[in-house]
C-alpha cells in the first residue's frame, strides 16, 4: 500500500508530518492493506493566511484493485484533525465496499457445481 502526501501552497508539511501521517494512515487501515494499491492524501488551507474555524482540509483518495476510487473529505480546524476525521469516514466506506463484494454467509466461492459429469 503505496501513501502518497500532496499540499497546497498554503500548508507547510514536512517530513515529520509525512511521517505521522503515512504511519497513522497505515496503522489504521491495515485490515484494508490487501484490498488497496495506493491511497492519496490531499491537504489543504481553505482560508490560507487569514484563518478561521474549520480551515484545514483533508481529502483522502483510495485506490482499489479492480474498482473505482473511493474518496472522501473532512475540515478541522488543525490538519491533524482533519486527517483523523478523513480516515475514520475512509475506514467506514471501505469497509461496506468490501462487505459487499463478500460472497453470502454459507456460500464458499470454490464449492461451486461442476458442468459436465464426473469422472471417477
Amino acid at each position: 500500500m503505496l501513501i502518497q502526501l500532496n499540499t497546497d501552497k498554503n500548508v507547510t508539511a514536512g517530513p515529520e508530518f509525512a511521517n505521522e501521517v503515512e504511519e497513522e494512515l497505515r496503522r489504521s487501515l491495515d485490515r484494508f492493506a490487501s484490498h488497496i494499491t495506493r491511497i492519496e492524501v490531499h491537504f489543504q488551507d481553505e482560508n490560507a493566511e487569514k484563518g478561521g474555524a474549520n480551515d484545514k482540509r483533508c481529502m483522502l483518495e483510495a485506490r482499489m484493485r479492480g474498482v473505482e476510487p473511493l474518496a472522501v473529505t473532512n475540515t478541522a480546524d488543525s490538519l491533524k484533525g482533519a486527517l483523523v476525521g478523513a480516515r475514520d469516514k475512509l475506514a467506514r466506506v471501505l469497509e461496506r465496499r468490501i462487505s459487499k463484494n463478500r460472497p453470502p454467509k454459507g456460500l464458499d466461492p470454490y464449492d461451486q457445481p461442476r458442468e459436465g459429469p464426473l469422472s471417477l
